[in-house]
């Protein structure tokens, strides 16, 4: 389980080109699906400083026996993974540069808000421009630019590794960004 951080899964093309694949933030359990199969197709390796908590898949595969209420937690967690992969394969083939950025903040400032650690749109955001690069399908200098337009528009403020949504409805605008998908009681009213 992801305690602080941000991390990422990945994949390496065959000439070593990285795609992440999804983010996890605090709160979150990356490897949920690896309780079911014996090999990962995917790496997942911190995105930043982080703290983790592990535990055993045998040990969670017995929890989950006895209690069900626990393996539907599990299991709805791994189908929330599920549709956020899909809202990223959308993202990354049908939506524009510009576009892509904004859905992919909005997301993540949903889900870190879900779990407490974010305030008034303002958050400690420590992702990379190569990590958000490596996430969107983009260069490291087409996201700089892309972050620079959305900062001219009035959209976000960074200072470091401080990210603000300043026109949070702004961004939900640019980003084609409809919550639902997140299955977050807290997205529709944030």
């Amino acid at each position: 389980m992801v305690l602080e951080g941000l991390v990422g899964s990945t994949k390496l093309t065959g000439d070593g080109k990285r795609q992440i694949t999804s983010f996890f933030v605090p709160g979150d359990i990356p490897d949920l699906h690896g309780m079911h199969l014996s090999v990962l197709d995917c790496t997942f390796s911190s995105l930043a400083r982080a703290s983790l908590g592990f535990m055993r898949h045998d040990a969670m595969r017995a929890i989950c026996d006895r209690h069900a209420s626990i393996a539907a937690i599990f299991w709805r967690s791994t189908l929330i993974d599920a549709a956020i992969y899909r809202e990223w394969v959308t993202n990354v083939g049908r939506r524009d540069a510009y576009t892509r950025m904004a859905h992919i903040l909005c997301e993540l400032i949903v889900r870190l808000h879900s779990m407490g650690v974010i305030k008034d749109h303002v958050a400690n955001l420590p992702v990379t421009q190569a990590a958000l690069a490596d996430a969107l399908g983009l260069s490291t200098v087409h996201v700089n630019r892309v972050l620079q337009e959305l900062r001219r528009n009035g959209l976000i403020f960074t200072e470091g590794t401080r990210f603000h949504a300043v026109d949070w409805a702004g961004l939900v605008r640019a980003g084609d960004f409809d919550a639902t998908y997140l299955h977050q009681r807290t997205a529709t009213t944030f």
